[in-house]
């Protein structure tokens, strides 16, 4: 419904840009006005980058993993598999990071590639490792026969440093080989002055609207996830869970470029940011999901439960965050490229 909605609005405003009368010009209005400002770079270009590749990484270790749980090749009951099958294909899939980030990066002019690789290979992975490696500490401290070995700890570290980061590296290598990702528009030399917003057009209401959707979509079957992670509960329900995976990613595509369109209608050109991170506030509520999730329905006592239920929905929350923005960036960089392809400029 909001997607037929919204086509036919373009539509509309797509033919009245496009009409000319000789003898009655019409001065340029809407989201046709900042045609020369929409593409331009925007402000701390490569974390930005960064984060987009590793949304990448995240997003295709996903759909394999539901995929292949689909398929019948895993256990239910068996988690710790599942487990393993996704670190695995995480870490095999540093090519696609490496990859989507350079693409990007090399479209905003930028010259550190090295550090632009180097970003994408370590900086999630390593605020990640440093988490998880806390939390074994605490476990350890507790002697609790779920901590990890260090063995097992120095295996991970390998994988990483011998597999994923070179993957990394190989998926830069082809992204900066290809052309620069071709715009329909040329960027002017001089910002566009940007007209004072209303209170839903600024920047912080419009991020945190951007995640209600997405997480209204998946909010049952959040509850039973928790209950497989937390209540020690069975979860077989992998065909439906892949279904959800779809459902979320149409949700969080539709409800950015709505707020994107909003915000192209308003004059506001500051649309690289603000799609990756309405969509991945989905990742907020997400989390305060888990608080109430905590408080309503686990009986955990002790700081050292505490401690370990946040530090786990505090990864699963970046992963989340990584996984919705990167669904909300692509889907509003296409769809402005599709918009003003259409529309004749001077």
């Amino acid at each position: 419904m909001v997607a037929m909605i919204l086509l036919r609005t373009l539509h509309r405003d797509i033919a009245r840009y496009n009409q000319f009368d000789p003898e009655d010009p019409q001065e340029e209005f809407g989201w046709k006005l900042i045609h020369g400002d929409v593409f331009r770079p925007p402000r701390k270009g490569m974390m930005l980058c960064v984060l987009v590749g590793s949304g990448a990484q995240v997003f295709f270790m996903i759909a394999i993993t539901l995929v292949i749980s689909c398929l019948g090749f895993l256990y239910p009951g068996n988690r710790g598999f599942l487990l393993t099958l996704g670190v695995v294909c995480y870490v095999c899939l540093g090519s696609p990071a490496g990859y989507f980030s350079a693409r990007l990066y090399k479209s905003f002019g930028g010259e550190k590639w090295k550090t632009n690789v180097l970003l994408t290979a370590h900086f999630i992975p390593a605020i990640v490792f440093s988490v998880f490696f806390i939390l074994n500490l605490v476990l350890w401290g507790k002697g609790s026969s779920s901590a990890v070995s260090f063995g097992t700890l120095c295996g991970v570290l390998a994988l990483w440093i011998c597999v994923a980061v070179p993957l990394t590296f190989i998926g830069a290598f082809f992204g900066f080989r290809k052309d620069v990702l071709s715009h329909p528009t040329q960027t002017n030399q001089i910002p566009r002055h940007i007209p004072p917003q209303s209170f839903y057009t600024k920047p912080l209401p419009g991020i945190l609207m951007g995640g209600v959707l997405p997480v209204g979509s998946v909010f049952i079957q959040l509850y039973f996830i928790f209950n497989s992670i937390w209540a020690h509960q069975i979860y077989y329900m992998f065909w439906f869970l892949f279904v959800v995976f779809i459902i979320l990613t149409i949700t969080c595509a539709e409800t950015t470029i709505l707020l994107c369109y909003f915000h192209l209608c308003s004059e506001d050109y500051h649309w690289w940011w603000r799609s990756f991170l309405s969509s991945g506030c989905t990742a907020l509520y997400f989390f305060l999901y888990s608080v109430y999730f905590y408080c309503e329905r686990l009986q955990m006592e002790g700081a050292a439960s505490l401690f370990i239920f946040f530090g786990y929905t505090l990864i699963m929350s970046i992963y989340f965050f990584l996984l919705t923005g990167f669904v909300g960036f692509w889907s509003c960089y296409f769809f402005i490229n599709r918009i003003y392809s259409v529309v004749k400029t001077d």
